[in-house]
């Protein structure tokens, strides 16, 4: 095969298999979405024949030959990059079953709908077989890949590429005592909380709409909407839909929310459009995609000079509400340092204790120490050591999040990998941006969004988590930046 006959099948079949991925993502976001119950199970055998269309494109062998063709260094270092990305993914797939493949997108699909239900109605015995069947599909996934050290090296792979569970391990071996110092410290601030009072659903909606305009997520590519949990589903070129969740008692949950995946949909806006349908047309890995959501939910949506921009717009859309409560005040309840049971609610010092504890449970069920049966019982016995409070129920234990219905074990260390990039990422844009403080503070964050436009968002998976880290601050990945960043966050900082 030549290199030009290579490249043709290459990019031609690849795209192919896009359109098939992109389809099979915009069923899974009607499913959250739109979907109504009784239509699970044909969504679930929609899921399986896609995903095993999908597989059969990327694991024939005429791709393979291309991709071993192209991945030698050519004439065009861009098509050479593309192809080893893609020669990575090809012989990744190439080990797992057709069959398995295909039953795991059905049975994700199927347990989503009753995790749902488990979670609504903290009913561990609905959900159980559901995960025990996940749980038995990814051990075997991750036999198939191959591992070394833990089973696990398999699946965190495949989000954060060279991550190993030892490294993820010793990360959390020195983060999660200094958090913990650091939320022994600010326990006299676990007072604070949002204004009580009444918050319409209808004004939520339009703040958060603003917010996500603000930041600089384009809807005439994208779209917000309401689900049981919020995400950001990057379906194609043109098509980024993001979600979030209200209530009338707060509107501090849904805003972040929309901060948070609005940071992901400015991600996927910003990959150059002309890689779209190919290996790097995506992000360079789901740790450098949460450091983005991190980033402007916490590293700007928690910040001082947002909230003088900011404070006045919320006070305008809920006066009653917030008729008490000046810009000060205010800020303290979103920087507190308070122990709590729901992840997604947390604030960002606990919120990495969380990740901790789900690391610690997800690798213990794919060794097999920890069965599904003890999940809950092993759940709630190490969130009293780490935070100090009972769990009552399961629907605040570990049925909610939607992660494990969905087969996405090895996911969650990527949200504190995520915080760890994002406060590295803020301290280089503020070397290079002088003014950045004092423009946020004037509402205008266009600065921040070119930089990491050209430092992130354009380099889409052409380089490394650790190497894109290295290039766009000048260091390797550390801790140092997360930690100084909670420590600033005390009233007194």
């Amino acid at each position: 095969m030549t290199r030009e006959e290579a490249r043709e099948l290459f990019f031609s079949r690849w795209r192919e298999m896009s359109l098939i991925d992109s389809t099979a993502a915009v069923l899974g976001w009607d499913e959250q979405v739109m979907m109504p119950p009784r239509g699970a199970s044909w969504r679930a055998s929609q899921f399986a024949m896609l995903a095993k269309l999908s597989h059969e494109i990327l694991v024939s062998p005429s791709l393979g030959e291309a991709l071993r063709t192209l991945a030698t260094d050519g004439p065009d270092p861009v098509v050479s990059a593309q192809a080893r990305e893609g020669l990575r993914r090809h012989e990744r797939a190439s080990r797992l079953s057709p069959s398995l493949v295909s039953e795991m997108a059905e049975v994700c699909s199927l347990a989503q709908p009753e995790w749902r239900k488990a979670r609504h109605d903290s009913d561990h015995a609905r959900f159980a077989p559901w995960l025990e069947r996940i749980v038995r599909l990814k051990r075997m996934e991750a036999d198939s890949v191959g591992w070394k050290d833990h089973p696990y090296d398999a699946l965190i792979d495949e989000y954060e590429p060279g991550t190993t569970t030892g490294s993820i391990r010793s990360l959390f071996a020195s983060l999660a005592p200094a958090v913990s110092a650091i939320v022994a410290r600010r326990a006299a601030e676990q007072g604070a909380q949002e204004p009580a009072g009444h918050y319409p659903v209808e004004e939520q909606r339009k703040l958060g709409e603003m917010a996500a305009r603000f930041v600089g997520f384009c809807f005439e590519s994208g779209r917000l909407d309401v689900s049981t949990h919020p995400f950001c589903s990057g379906i194609a070129p043109g098509d980024c839909r993001l979600t979030t969740r209200y209530k009338p008692t707060g509107f501090v949950e849904s805003f972040f929310g929309v901060l948070h995946e609005a940071g992901h949909g400015l991600y996927e806006q910003g990959i150059p459009a002309e890689w779209a349908g190919t290996p790097l047309g995506q992000a360079a890995s789901l740790g450098i995609h949460e450091s983005q959501s991190r980033l402007w939910e916490n590293q700007v949506g928690r910040s001082a000079p947002f909230w003088a921009f900011w404070f006045p717009i919320a006070k305008s859309f809920f006066p009653g509400a917030l008729k008490e409560t000046n810009p000060a005040d205010f800020l303290k309840t979103l920087r507190v340092a308070k122990p709590g049971f729901i992840r997604v609610e947390a604030d960002e010092t606990t919120y990495n204790l969380h990740i901790v504890l789900r690391f610690e449970m997800e690798t213990a069920l794919l060794s097999g120490d920890l069965s599904v049966s003890g999940l809950p019982d092993a759940w709630n016995r190490r969130f009293l050591e780490l935070f100090g409070l009972a769990v009552p129920d399961d629907r605040r234990g570990y049925l909610q999040d939607v992660h494990w219905s969905g087969g996405g074990l090895g996911y969650f260390p990527t949200y504190t990998l995520g915080n760890l990039y994002a406060s590295q990422f803020m301290a280089a844009a503020r070397r290079e941006l002088p003014s950045l403080e004092h423009d946020i503070s004037r509402g205008d964050v266009s600065g921040l969004l070119d930089w990491l436009r050209k430092h992130v968002h354009s380099k889409g998976r052409s380089v490394r988590p650790e190497e894109l880290c290295r290039l766009a601050t000048g260091e390797a990945p550390t801790t140092a930046y997360l930690l100084a960043h909670l420590g600033s966050l005390a009233p007194t900082a």
